[in-house]
């Protein structure tokens, strides 16, 4: 099919490009009918202005790391368009802690040319070292350190964004503070690419801390290691990450990785950060607490040792898809008080159902990551997984959680979103929409039923 859009160079009909963007990490899968990489702003808008004028639907895409299909066409006749191209730090600016970036700059990139200047930026997904920040931004990603320091949308000061009509516009600030007119900089953060493109971004960035501690902890039940989380947070301490694994999880990874880990009840992996003799009177604090429930502590001795047991949490997705690509993966949030509670209600269900489940993900703010086991090959047990679903996400909405917490909805959750949301929000979400997209060509079909 064609375009109309070919003689742009950034543009690609090759049937090599068309299958790989086709694609994202939620295993969803149609195929556009192009694909677009523009190197900056300028290129950009003449091809926007152009799919515009013939209604074409765009895909803004990163790196393909979502897992719930927000970069996958719809459309039989989509143009998808990749930031992979625009890639540049453009400044950093330790004078007044911000930094201005492309899209397409990898956060594991960021992150390291930020360390070598003695900076810090917080978010870091665990698809951190290939994601991309403006895949960041669109999804409103979160990660381990979110627990201290917040997720994406806490970070982003400001915007360049391109509208679906190629109109160029940039929000928020440069600044601490800033209150003139509506927030759009906080709506366009975690919208998914469905209202523009963003072509720049201004980012707070911080100081690196002066002392960080990796500590492991394990406990002889996920009981046990849910309650050590909650006497933690309660008792006045705020790691920079707090991550749990239960036993599914464990087996699975050691399985993978061979790094060591146990097998059998569940773990926490904490960080702490901050000044030297804070932090050490934090680690006695914390060992205290963990020890009261039955917990073996552990401290890292060195990076390498600490990298190696990040490498085995950020390795968990990996290992899952390597027993079933099809997995059902949901990132619910129940408050933090409530994880005992909901960690018992996902064992039940696991019960109930015979499905093998594995739970892990950042305890310290409420976020469980619930892998569901399953093979669309076997249609009645594949039915039966979806059908977990709708008791994981009850579960979850009864504990005043949330369904999604850091992965968006995309296409995955769009069937579910009626549970959480009434239908004035609904509705309310789809007017702006419309505000910005009256065409509806920018990444339709996502997010609403």
């Amino acid at each position: 099919m064609k375009t109309g859009l070919s003689n742009f160079p950034c543009v690609s009909t090759k049937p090599e490009d068309i299958l790989v963007y086709g694609y994202d990490s939620s295993m969803l899968e149609k195929q556009p009918i192009a694909v677009a990489r523009p190197t900056d702003v300028g290129e950009l808008v003449e091809l926007v202005r152009a799919a515009y004028a013939k209604n074409i639907a765009l895909i803004p895409r990163g790196a393909g790391t979502g897992t719930v299909g927000g970069s996958v066409p719809v459309e039989q006749s989509s143009v998808v368009i990749s930031f992979e191209r625009m890639n540049r730090i453009l400044e950093i600016d330790k004078e007044n802690m911000v930094a201005v970036v492309e899209p397409g700059v990898i956060n594991g990139v960021f992150q390291r040319t930020l360390k070598d200047q003695g900076l810090f930026y917080p978010p870091d997904p665990a698809s951190l070292n290939f994601s991309t920040l403006g895949g960041n931004v669109a999804t409103g990603a979160g990660g381990p350190r979110a627990v201290k320091y917040g997720v994406t949308r806490d970070y982003v000061l400001g915007l360049e964004i391109v509208l679906p009509d190629g109109t160029v516009t940039n929000t928020g600030v440069r600044t601490a503070k800033g209150v003139v007119g509506y927030d759009l900089t906080r709506l366009i953060v975690g919208s998914e690419g469905t209202l523009a493109f963003v072509t720049k971004i201004t980012l707070k960035i911080l100081p690196e801390p002066e002392t960080v501690v990796t500590l492991v902890t394990t406990f002889d039940s996920i009981s046990n290691s849910a309650q050590t989380v909650s006497k933690i947070m309660a008792s006045g301490i705020v790691p920079r990450t707090l991550e749990f694994m239960d036993k599914n999880s464990l087996k699975v990874v050691e399985s993978y990785k061979h790094s060591g880990l146990p097998t059998s009840g569940a773990m926490l992996l904490i960080e702490l950060d901050g000044p030297t003799f804070v932090v050490n009177r934090e680690i006695e604090n914390i060992s205290a607490i963990c020890k009261s429930f039955a917990g073996e502590v552990q401290i890292a001795r060195s990076e390498a040792a600490a990298e190696k047991l990040w490498e085995a949490r950020r390795s968990i997705s990996p290992a899952l898809y390597r027993i079933s690509t099809t997995k059902i993966n949901q990132d619910i949030v129940v408050p933090r008080s409530s994880v005992p509670e909901m960690l018992l209600r996902l064992d039940e269900i696991a019960e109930k159902t015979g499905l093998f489940i594995v739970n892990f993900g950042h305890a310290g703010d409420g976020n469980i990551h619930v892998n569901i086991m399953t093979d669309k090959s076997d249609p009645e047990k594949y039915n039966h997984a979806t059908a977990a679903v709708d008791d994981i996400f009850r579960a979850t909405l009864e504990l005043n959680g949330t369904i999604s917490g850091e992965h968006g909805v995309g296409l995955k959750k769009k069937p579910y979103i009626e549970m959480e949301l009434d239908e004035v929000v609904i509705s309310l979400m789809k007017h702006i929409k419309r505000v910005f997209d009256p065409a509806g060509i920018m990444n339709p079909g996502k997010i609403f039923p």
